[in-house]
């Protein structure tokens, strides 16, 4: 029989990038108005660069997530006992948009630096190859990508952050669960 709670390692990602999404959110409005770098000016780069780190590191958190997700199945009839059907459909179409969300935030971020004509150091150690040479118009298209995704993202967030809260008020033991509290 499937194990009807996310493994301890699920949960920590979980909120591993809970954080990081938390992070990149609050402070994206205030690297975006950084004047731009010059020689008075070289440190925009650096939170541009801490950006783009945390954001590959999400992307491979997710990836990890996911093979946890889908190595260890948990039991489905666990959660139509404690949810109705309805919400059981819309926790699952939920996850997967929040889950394809934060994969095209990811990639539409890195695709948008690749084109940018700066390099992403993946932790000021491992340089990443970029998808063609800088290219202003494909930056940015894919820098709308990104904040088109990014700001679905959110409301998608939004979402998750009111179920779970639903679940937490209702004890109905979904969010326990979740916080591997039962």
């Amino acid at each position: 029989m499937a194990n009807q709670n996310y493994s301890p390692a699920a949960v920590i990602i979980h909120w591993l990038i809970a954080v990081c999404i938390f992070f990149l959110f609050a402070s994206s409005s205030w690297m975006l108005a950084l004047p731009l770098s010059s020689d008075e000016f070289p440190f925009r780069q650096f939170p541009f660069q801490l950006h783009k780190n945390i954001g590959v590191t999400i992307a491979l958190l997710l990836a990890l997530l996911l093979y946890i997700r889908f190595r260890r199945p948990r039991h489905r009839e666990a959660r139509s006992k404690e949810m109705e059907s309805w919400m059981n459909k819309l926790a699952t179409v939920d996850h997967i948009v929040l889950y394809l969300l934060v994969f095209a935030c990811c990639a539409s971020g890195y695709i948008a630096s690749s084109y940018s004509g700066w390099a992403t150091t993946l932790w000021w150690t491992l340089k990443l190859p970029h998808w063609g040479r800088a290219d202003k118009d494909l930056n940015m298209l894919y820098s709308d990508i990104h904040a088109w995704a990014c700001w679905s993202l959110l409301g998608f967030l939004a979402a998750h952050v009111a179920g779970a809260a639903y679940h937490a008020f209702q004890n109905d033991g979904v969010a326990r669960r979740m916080m591997r509290l039962r």
